[in-house]
């Protein structure tokens, strides 16, 4: 018990002088009342880590580098402790950088946050398999858009879906936000904006097209809009909104990427569930004589028009309870709930 205490203590430690999720090249942004760090829980809203008003090429203090249209460039941040969770990278024109909605129509990629990096010691499970503290430098590459225009433009780096929240199992952080801008000049040009790009695998699915991630896999879920936090003097955890969500980690891709939020159970586990925005059932409908419920026997389950093959459907039933167990989801427009006594699910809209 002891031992568990001081590790919780430790990767809290870790966590708050490390940061968390945080671009480091091309070179960010910055900013000064973070420390450098963009988080959307502790009140940093993006898109950026600092605005266009505010960044380095603006004020003067900072040279910027250059790239040509077409080239790859390679984009790293460190993992500082953190499991989980998808990288988005967008570009747009400096002038439209303080914009969200331009960053989320020029997504350039999406990718996992552990593509290629994982925990110091891969045995330590004291937070679950592979989740443990650990500060590699993780990397992916993009090719610079043809379509951008000559002149300053700027990348903006975001991570969304980590877990493990000051060590606590079971928790999502917020999302985080990081840019840089620098200066596009030659290469092929092009009026045709590309389409993103999902890669997949991860060091808890290295060979899947997934990725693992806490609470949600669509961008915004986690971003606590129009939410601050209220700092205490010698309270750590005041000085942030999260943990996002409570619940198991997840594996899928993202969200936004493919339309749909498809996630499944780290494990075969009976008691983590399955989140999904759409669940088409077809069954016949039936009236339990033993309980004012109504019950529905399953003979399809479908999930964005995919029919699941592998669930065995026919002890599958929706009910009806006054005293659900939830598994907290805060950030998702649906909750899913599981009967602690049976196998019976029931999905209930949020308000």
């Amino acid at each position: 018990m002891l031992l568990n205490f001081l590790l919780l203590i430790t990767f809290a430690l870790l966590s708050s002088v490390y940061g968390h999720g945080q671009l480091l090249l091309p070179t960010p942004r910055g900013n000064k009342e973070w420390y450098g760090t963009c988080a959307a829980g502790a009140g940093c809203k993006g898109p950026c880590d600092s605005s266009k008003a505010n960044s380095p090429y603006s004020t003067g203090f900072a040279s910027i580098s250059s790239v040509q249209r077409g080239q790859n460039l390679t984009v790293k941040w460190n993992r500082l402790n953190h499991p989980g969770g998808f990288i988005r990278i967008a570009m747009t024109s400096f002038e439209n950088s303080d914009d969200w909605n331009s960053f989320n129509n020029n997504v350039v990629k999406y990718t996992c946050y552990e593509t290629n990096c994982g925990p110091a010691d891969p045995n330590d499970n004291t937070f679950g398999p592979l989740a443990g503290p650990g500060n590699e430098v993780c990397s992916t590459t993009i090719t610079i858009p043809e379509n951008l225009q000559d002149g300053v433009n700027t990348l903006q780096w975001m991570w969304y879906g980590g877990g493990i929240y000051y060590g606590e199992t079971d928790t999502s952080f917020g999302e985080y936000y990081g840019c840089s801008d620098m200066q596009v000049t030659g290469g092929p040009k092009s009026e045709t904006k590309q389409e993103p790009t999902f890669q997949g695998g991860d060091v808890m699915y290295p060979n899947e097209n997934v990725c693992r991630f806490w609470g949600s896999s669509k961008v915004g879920d986690c971003s606590f809009p129009n939410q601050y936090p209220t700092p205490k003097d010698g309270d750590l955890l005041s000085q942030s909104l999260e943990p996002c969500t409570r619940g198991p980690p997840l594996k899928g891709t993202p969200a936004d990427f493919t339309g749909l939020q498809s996630a499944v159970p780290q494990s075969n586990d009976t008691n983590r569930l399955e989140i999904v925005p759409e669940v088409s059932l077809q069954g016949t409908e039936s009236v339990n004589n033993d309980s004012s419920s109504n019950s529905t026997d399953i003979d399809t389950v479908s999930i964005g028009g995919f029919d699941i093959a592998e669930i065995d459907t026919s002890s599958i039933q929706i009910f009806s309870t006054d005293t659900p167990t939830p598994i907290e989801f805060l950030g998702n427009p649906q909750k899913m709930y599981k009967d602690s006594c049976s196998n019976d699910v029931q999905n209930q809209n949020c308000n």
